[in-house]
């Protein structure tokens, strides 16, 4: 269990990094800026989410944790 929470915080930050790289201002209606770091805050912890599902998942169906 205790490693599931540093993957949940790994991938969270990763997919974080990720998005900043995207961005989400033209989709966004003019000055409305605290909408889209909230975007993009929400996408980032799903992503992190089912990164870290998907990760455990494998790595539990391999036999390798």
């Amino acid at each position: 269990m205790n490693s599931k929470v540093y993957l949940y915080v790994f991938f969270v930050m990763l997919s974080a990094y990720a998005l900043s790289g995207v961005n989400f201002d033209k989709w966004m209606k003019k000055n409305k800026i605290w909408e889209s770091r909230i975007l993009v805050m929400i996408l980032s912890f799903a992503l992190g989410y089912l990164l870290t599902n998907f990760i455990y998942d494998f790595l539990e169906v391999c036999k390798l944790f």
